[in-house]
């Protein structure tokens, strides 16, 4: 069965703004296209939109016709039969896809058996081989919580190839993944698009060129440039296409590296951290200076985070680890690498931040400074985590940090979220700030160039057991 995805003068707005500004657009069967642009450009709000389940509080007009249902005026029952079935959707948050209570493999399985009524041995004989494809053989009977981003964002991707699915909506599929798992739920979408249609929201440019099809950059709500990837990549005509693509890390200038030595703030002395059975790294030697900014690089699922999270004394783990000086809670602060965990979901953001400032007595909080330096509207913070971007929220916590001038911050995946030309703007601006009030960063990516271009050495953490 053929289904197309045809959009008509579609604008969504909140009290104050046009989010999405009279877009149109058509998607055949068979057809790839790909949506590159700026962080809170409204991508994400177009996905919901074709699902038909935007938040509530915002205005929409125009139409959305998948397979000749408008989503936007479909009922409950209508909608929710196009879901799964005809209709897949990769969210860009995966944890909140997967219940957090049950296996993997058996959520895969549940899909198999409910959606498309499969034999129960059917549907788990086919959940094992779509992990195993997914590297994910050894990790089956494990629960959300207990999996890396990375893991999760596989996870997630399995049990939509699960449905079945004729239209494939994969918002940022490829976030948190190092280079070669990405290429691997490349391959992976590419497989898909043989046989159906992907709609696919990046901020990657790599991700948009091994794609192929076609290539919309969206910037402030609009369409500002359409054509084939390989002429819109390659000879982009709009001045926004043209710095978005430009700013990719391999042409960022290097910061400049400090020179002045510090004395330790803390020492992890033969350290081990395992997950389960499961050891993730052994043996492991660290001694972090006080200011100094570090770059920790390594394969998805090795144990970034978790040796983050024991160096802030969150995890448990084997060895020493030794802060030379004494910090309060509140100086030692992670940037987690899925905001959305680390907010109440039904408070307005400005709140939070005054509980914060209240709770920790910050006199003269720079909360209007940093809000225009982050480049975040004030306005923005009148609402919760649920209705802001993943990246527009990425910048509220960093603005969170911020305000509490930690010691030590551990920064996991801070621009995982982000657009290319705010990732560069976001990561100097944290590591300025970072040197202005003389914290430690440990700067957590899968991208060595960036790291390679703002810290001031890299460590690789190499994968101890097999994923």
């Amino acid at each position: 069965m053929i289904v197309d995805l045809v959009i008509k003068n579609l604008v969504i707005k909140s009290e104050s703004q046009i989010l999405v500004d009279h877009l149109s657009l058509t998607l055949r069967g068979g057809e790839t296209l790909t949506i590159l642009g700026e962080t809170g450009a409204g991508k994400s709000l177009l996905a919901h939109a074709i699902l038909g389940d935007l938040p509530d509080g915002l205005s929409v007009s125009g139409a959305v016709y998948v397979g000749g249902v408008n989503m936007l005026s479909a009922g409950t029952v209508q909608r929710e039969s196009i879901w799964g079935k005809t209709l897949g959707m990769l969210p860009q948050e995966p944890r909140r896809a997967l219940s957090p209570l049950m296996k993997i493999s058996r959520q895969i399985a549940e899909v198999g058996r409910y959606v498309r009524a499969k034999p129960k041995t059917d549907a788990e004989q086919s959940a094992s081989q779509i992990l195993a494809s997914m590297g994910l053989a050894q990790d089956k009977d494990k629960v959300p919580s207990q999996l890396s981003g990375g893991m999760a964002q596989r996870a997630a991707f399995a049990c939509v190839w699960e449905t079945g699915c004729q239209v494939l909506l994969a918002d940022e599929p490829t976030k948190g993944l190092d280079s070669m798992l990405r290429d691997e739920v490349i391959s992976q979408l590419q497989s898909f698009a043989k046989q159906g249609s992907l709609l696919t929201i990046t901020h990657n440019i790599d991700v948009a060129r091994q794609l192929g099809g076609t290539v919309i950059v969206m910037q402030q709500g609009r369409v500002v440039e359409t054509a084939k990837a390989e002429d819109l990549l390659s000879s982009p005509k709009s001045t926004y296409a043209r710095a978005l693509i430009n700013a990719d890390a391999h042409n960022w200038t290097k910061l400049p590296t400090s020179t002045t030595a510090q004395s330790p703030l803390v020492t992890a002395t033969n350290v081990a951290v395992k997950r389960g059975n499961n050891i993730l790294f052994s043996n492991f030697n660290l001694t972090l200076a006080k200011g100094e900014i570090v770059g920790l690089c390594g394969p998805s699922g090795c144990g970034k985070t978790s040796l983050a999270d024991a160096l802030l004394g969150v995890l448990s783990y084997q060895g020493n680890i030794d802060f030379h000086h004494s910090l309060k809670r509140h100086q030692k602060l992670k940037l987690y690498q899925e905001p959305p965990n680390a907010f109440a979901a039904d408070v307005p953001l400005k709140r939070l931040l005054a509980d914060v400032v209240k709770q920790h007595k910050i006199a003269g909080a720079p909360l209007a400074s940093l809000c225009d330096t982050l480049g975040l509207d004030a306005s923005l913070l009148e609402r919760t985590a649920t209705e802001v971007s993943g990246g527009e929220l990425q910048r509220v916590a960093l603005l969170r940090a911020l305000l509490l001038k930690p010691s030590f911050l551990v920064a996991d995946e801070p621009t995982s979220r982000l657009d290319l030309i705010t990732s560069e703007k976001i990561t100097r601006l944290l590591v300025d700030q970072c040197r202005a009030m003389q914290c430690t960063l440990l700067f957590i990516s899968h991208d060595h160039i960036q790291l390679s271009k703002v810290c001031d050495r890299v460590i690789t953490l190499e994968q101890c057991a097999k994923r």
